[in-house]
């Protein structure tokens, strides 16, 4: 029995944490001794109406910053917690709590520059931590009781081992930098020399497509869950499973613009630090960017290896010179039949989820669409009868068939419609929305090619139907993560979104 195994080696993982905790919560010697003097000290600089305001920047800044802006540019889940049991929570301590000796000369903007920059430090801290963890309480048990063979574990952790060290020189460059009353007077040359090694990044994120699936194959094995549940719910996991851990390096990633132009907004213009920190941000930006499109493009690869054809007419080159998969997702046809359907750049794909090998491929369902010949109808709910064909309202017990949308030929003689059911109405609104950029961002591109002097191209419109006036309820919308998450990347050539 595999939790029989490991128990001892869980209590080891459990013992580890608990003594990371206690280090965290041992007061260095820098630290504040008489905390309610020392505030009374802050209040005094600082007016009634500030200190409300830097306390909620101070604690938002530790407890609840967002990254939701850009923490979807790649496409993996969200991070999802168990329900069982307490969760073992870090300690959480701000700039201002921490060291003695603050000066009562720093203006209310440099105490939130400092504490920003805390927060850079301090993040960097708990990010290696999870690392190590990781590695210690996941990869080297599961590997010395053969619940994985090294090759499958070397795919699912990919590269991870070697960030540790690259977030140790940060971590280490920011402590050195750091003055002993614990304020740093400049960090943009420090980020700016530092930030080119996180293109080590590339590998990694490139390889977490081929990972997630890998390791939601192994999770059907019973020795795998029942490992990984165990460590789900003891307490050195905080309650994160070994995806969470996986994913946190990607998360730390998109951090740093949003912990930069903070910083910068708090650093006063005539500072030496100003032109190194806007240099800083500009550079994590392009490597960010760099990273989502090699990533997208990985993951366009990855399903574009596991389609199955059934005809060799199935076989359209647009998909094969396809590099950006712009959604994907399961739908159901009118008949009931589950479907999973790829939107690449330049070409509609409905395939049936079919196991070979024991993995997951996606089987050739009719022929692929091309964007250039896509017809996109927005069907109002009622209009569907189930078998197919399109009449008055159609009702089942007093429900209306809902959330259809259909796509087709331009030309119908090309091939078969398809009608198409999304599980409800915020997944159908992401799927037209999709469809109908995709196809817009084609016909500007064809436009631009066309009004060049030397290209002479054939007609290339493409339809859109009924689409202009679908709107959701504010109130549902605001409850979706993923209608949040589409919003934020209208961008399609540099996000693959997931139905």
């Amino acid at each position: 029995m595999v939790a029989k195994d490991f128990f001892c080696l869980l209590q080891h993982n459990t013992e580890l944490a608990d003594n990371r905790d206690t280090q965290h919560s041992e007061e260095p010697s820098n630290k504040r001794v008489k905390p309610v003097s020392k505030v009374t000290a802050l209040a005094s600089l600082i007016t009634p109406g500030k200190v409300t305001s830097l306390k909620r920047f101070s604690q938002s800044l530790q407890r609840s910053i967002s990254f939701k802006n850009e923490n979807r540019s790649f496409n993996f889940p969200q991070r999802q917690r168990s329900k069982n049991g307490p969760t073992k929570r870090r300690n959480s301590k701000l700039w201002s709590e921490t060291f003695d000796n603050i000066s009562e000369e720093l203006s209310s903007k440099e105490i939130k520059r400092q504490e920003v920059i805390f927060e850079l430090t301090q993040g960097e801290q708990l990010l290696i931590e999870d690392l190590q963890l990781a590695k210690k309480a996941y990869y080297e048990p599961m590997l010395k009781l053969t619940i994985m063979s090294e090759e499958e574990l070397n795919q699912i952790f990919g590269t991870l081992d070697s960030l540790i060290p690259l977030h140790e020189d940060l971590l280490n460059r920011l402590q050195k930098v750091r003055r002993e009353d614990g304020t740093v007077d400049e960090v943009g040359p420090t980020l700016v020399d530092w930030l080119p090694s996180l293109n080590a990044y590339n590998t990694y994120c490139c390889n977490q497509v081929t990972a997630k699936a890998l390791l939601d194959y192994k999770k059907q094995d019973r020795r795998v869950e029942e490992f990984l549940q165990l460590c789900q719910e003891s307490a050195f996991s905080r309650k994160l499973d070994l995806w969470n851990f996986l994913d946190i390096p990607r998360s730390r990633l998109v951090k740093y613009p949003i912990l930069l132009k903070e910083i910068l907004k708090n650093t006063a213009v005539d500072h030496p630090d100003q032109q190194h920190l806007e240099e800083a941000i500009t550079l994590i930006q392009g490597i960010i960017a760099h990273i989502n499109v090699k990533t997208g493009e990985a993951e366009c690869q990855y399903y574009k290896e596991r389609l199955f054809y059934l005809d060799e007419t199935q076989k359209d080159p647009h998909i094969e010179e396809s590099k950006i998969l712009c959604c994907h997702g399961e739908l159901k046809n009118n008949k009931g039949q589950k479907l999973h359907v790829f939107l690449f750049e330049d070409i509609l794909v409905i395939t049936r989820p079919v196991t070979q090998n024991d993995q997951l491929h996606y089987q050739m369902y009719r022929q692929p669409i091309p964007v250039r010949d896509l017809v996109l109808e927005d069907l109002p709910d009622g209009e569907v009868r189930l078998g197919g064909s399109i009449r008055g309202a159609f009702a089942t017990n007093n429900e209306r068939a809902k959330n259809f949308f259909r796509v087709s030929f331009r030309d119908r003689s090309k091939g078969q419609s398809h009608t198409l059911q999304a599980n409800d109405s915020f997944n159908k609104q992401q799927w037209v929305t999709c469809i109908r950029s995709t196809i817009i961002t084609l016909r500007d591109r064809d436009n631009q090619i066309r009004s060049h002097p030397i290209h002479t191209l054939h007609d290339m419109d493409c339809s859109l139907v009924d689409i202009a006036d679908l709107k959701l309820d504010s109130d549902e919308k605001a409850s979706t993560p993923m209608d949040i998450d589409y919003r934020e990347g209208r961008n399609l050539r540099k996000k693959v979104v997931k139905f």
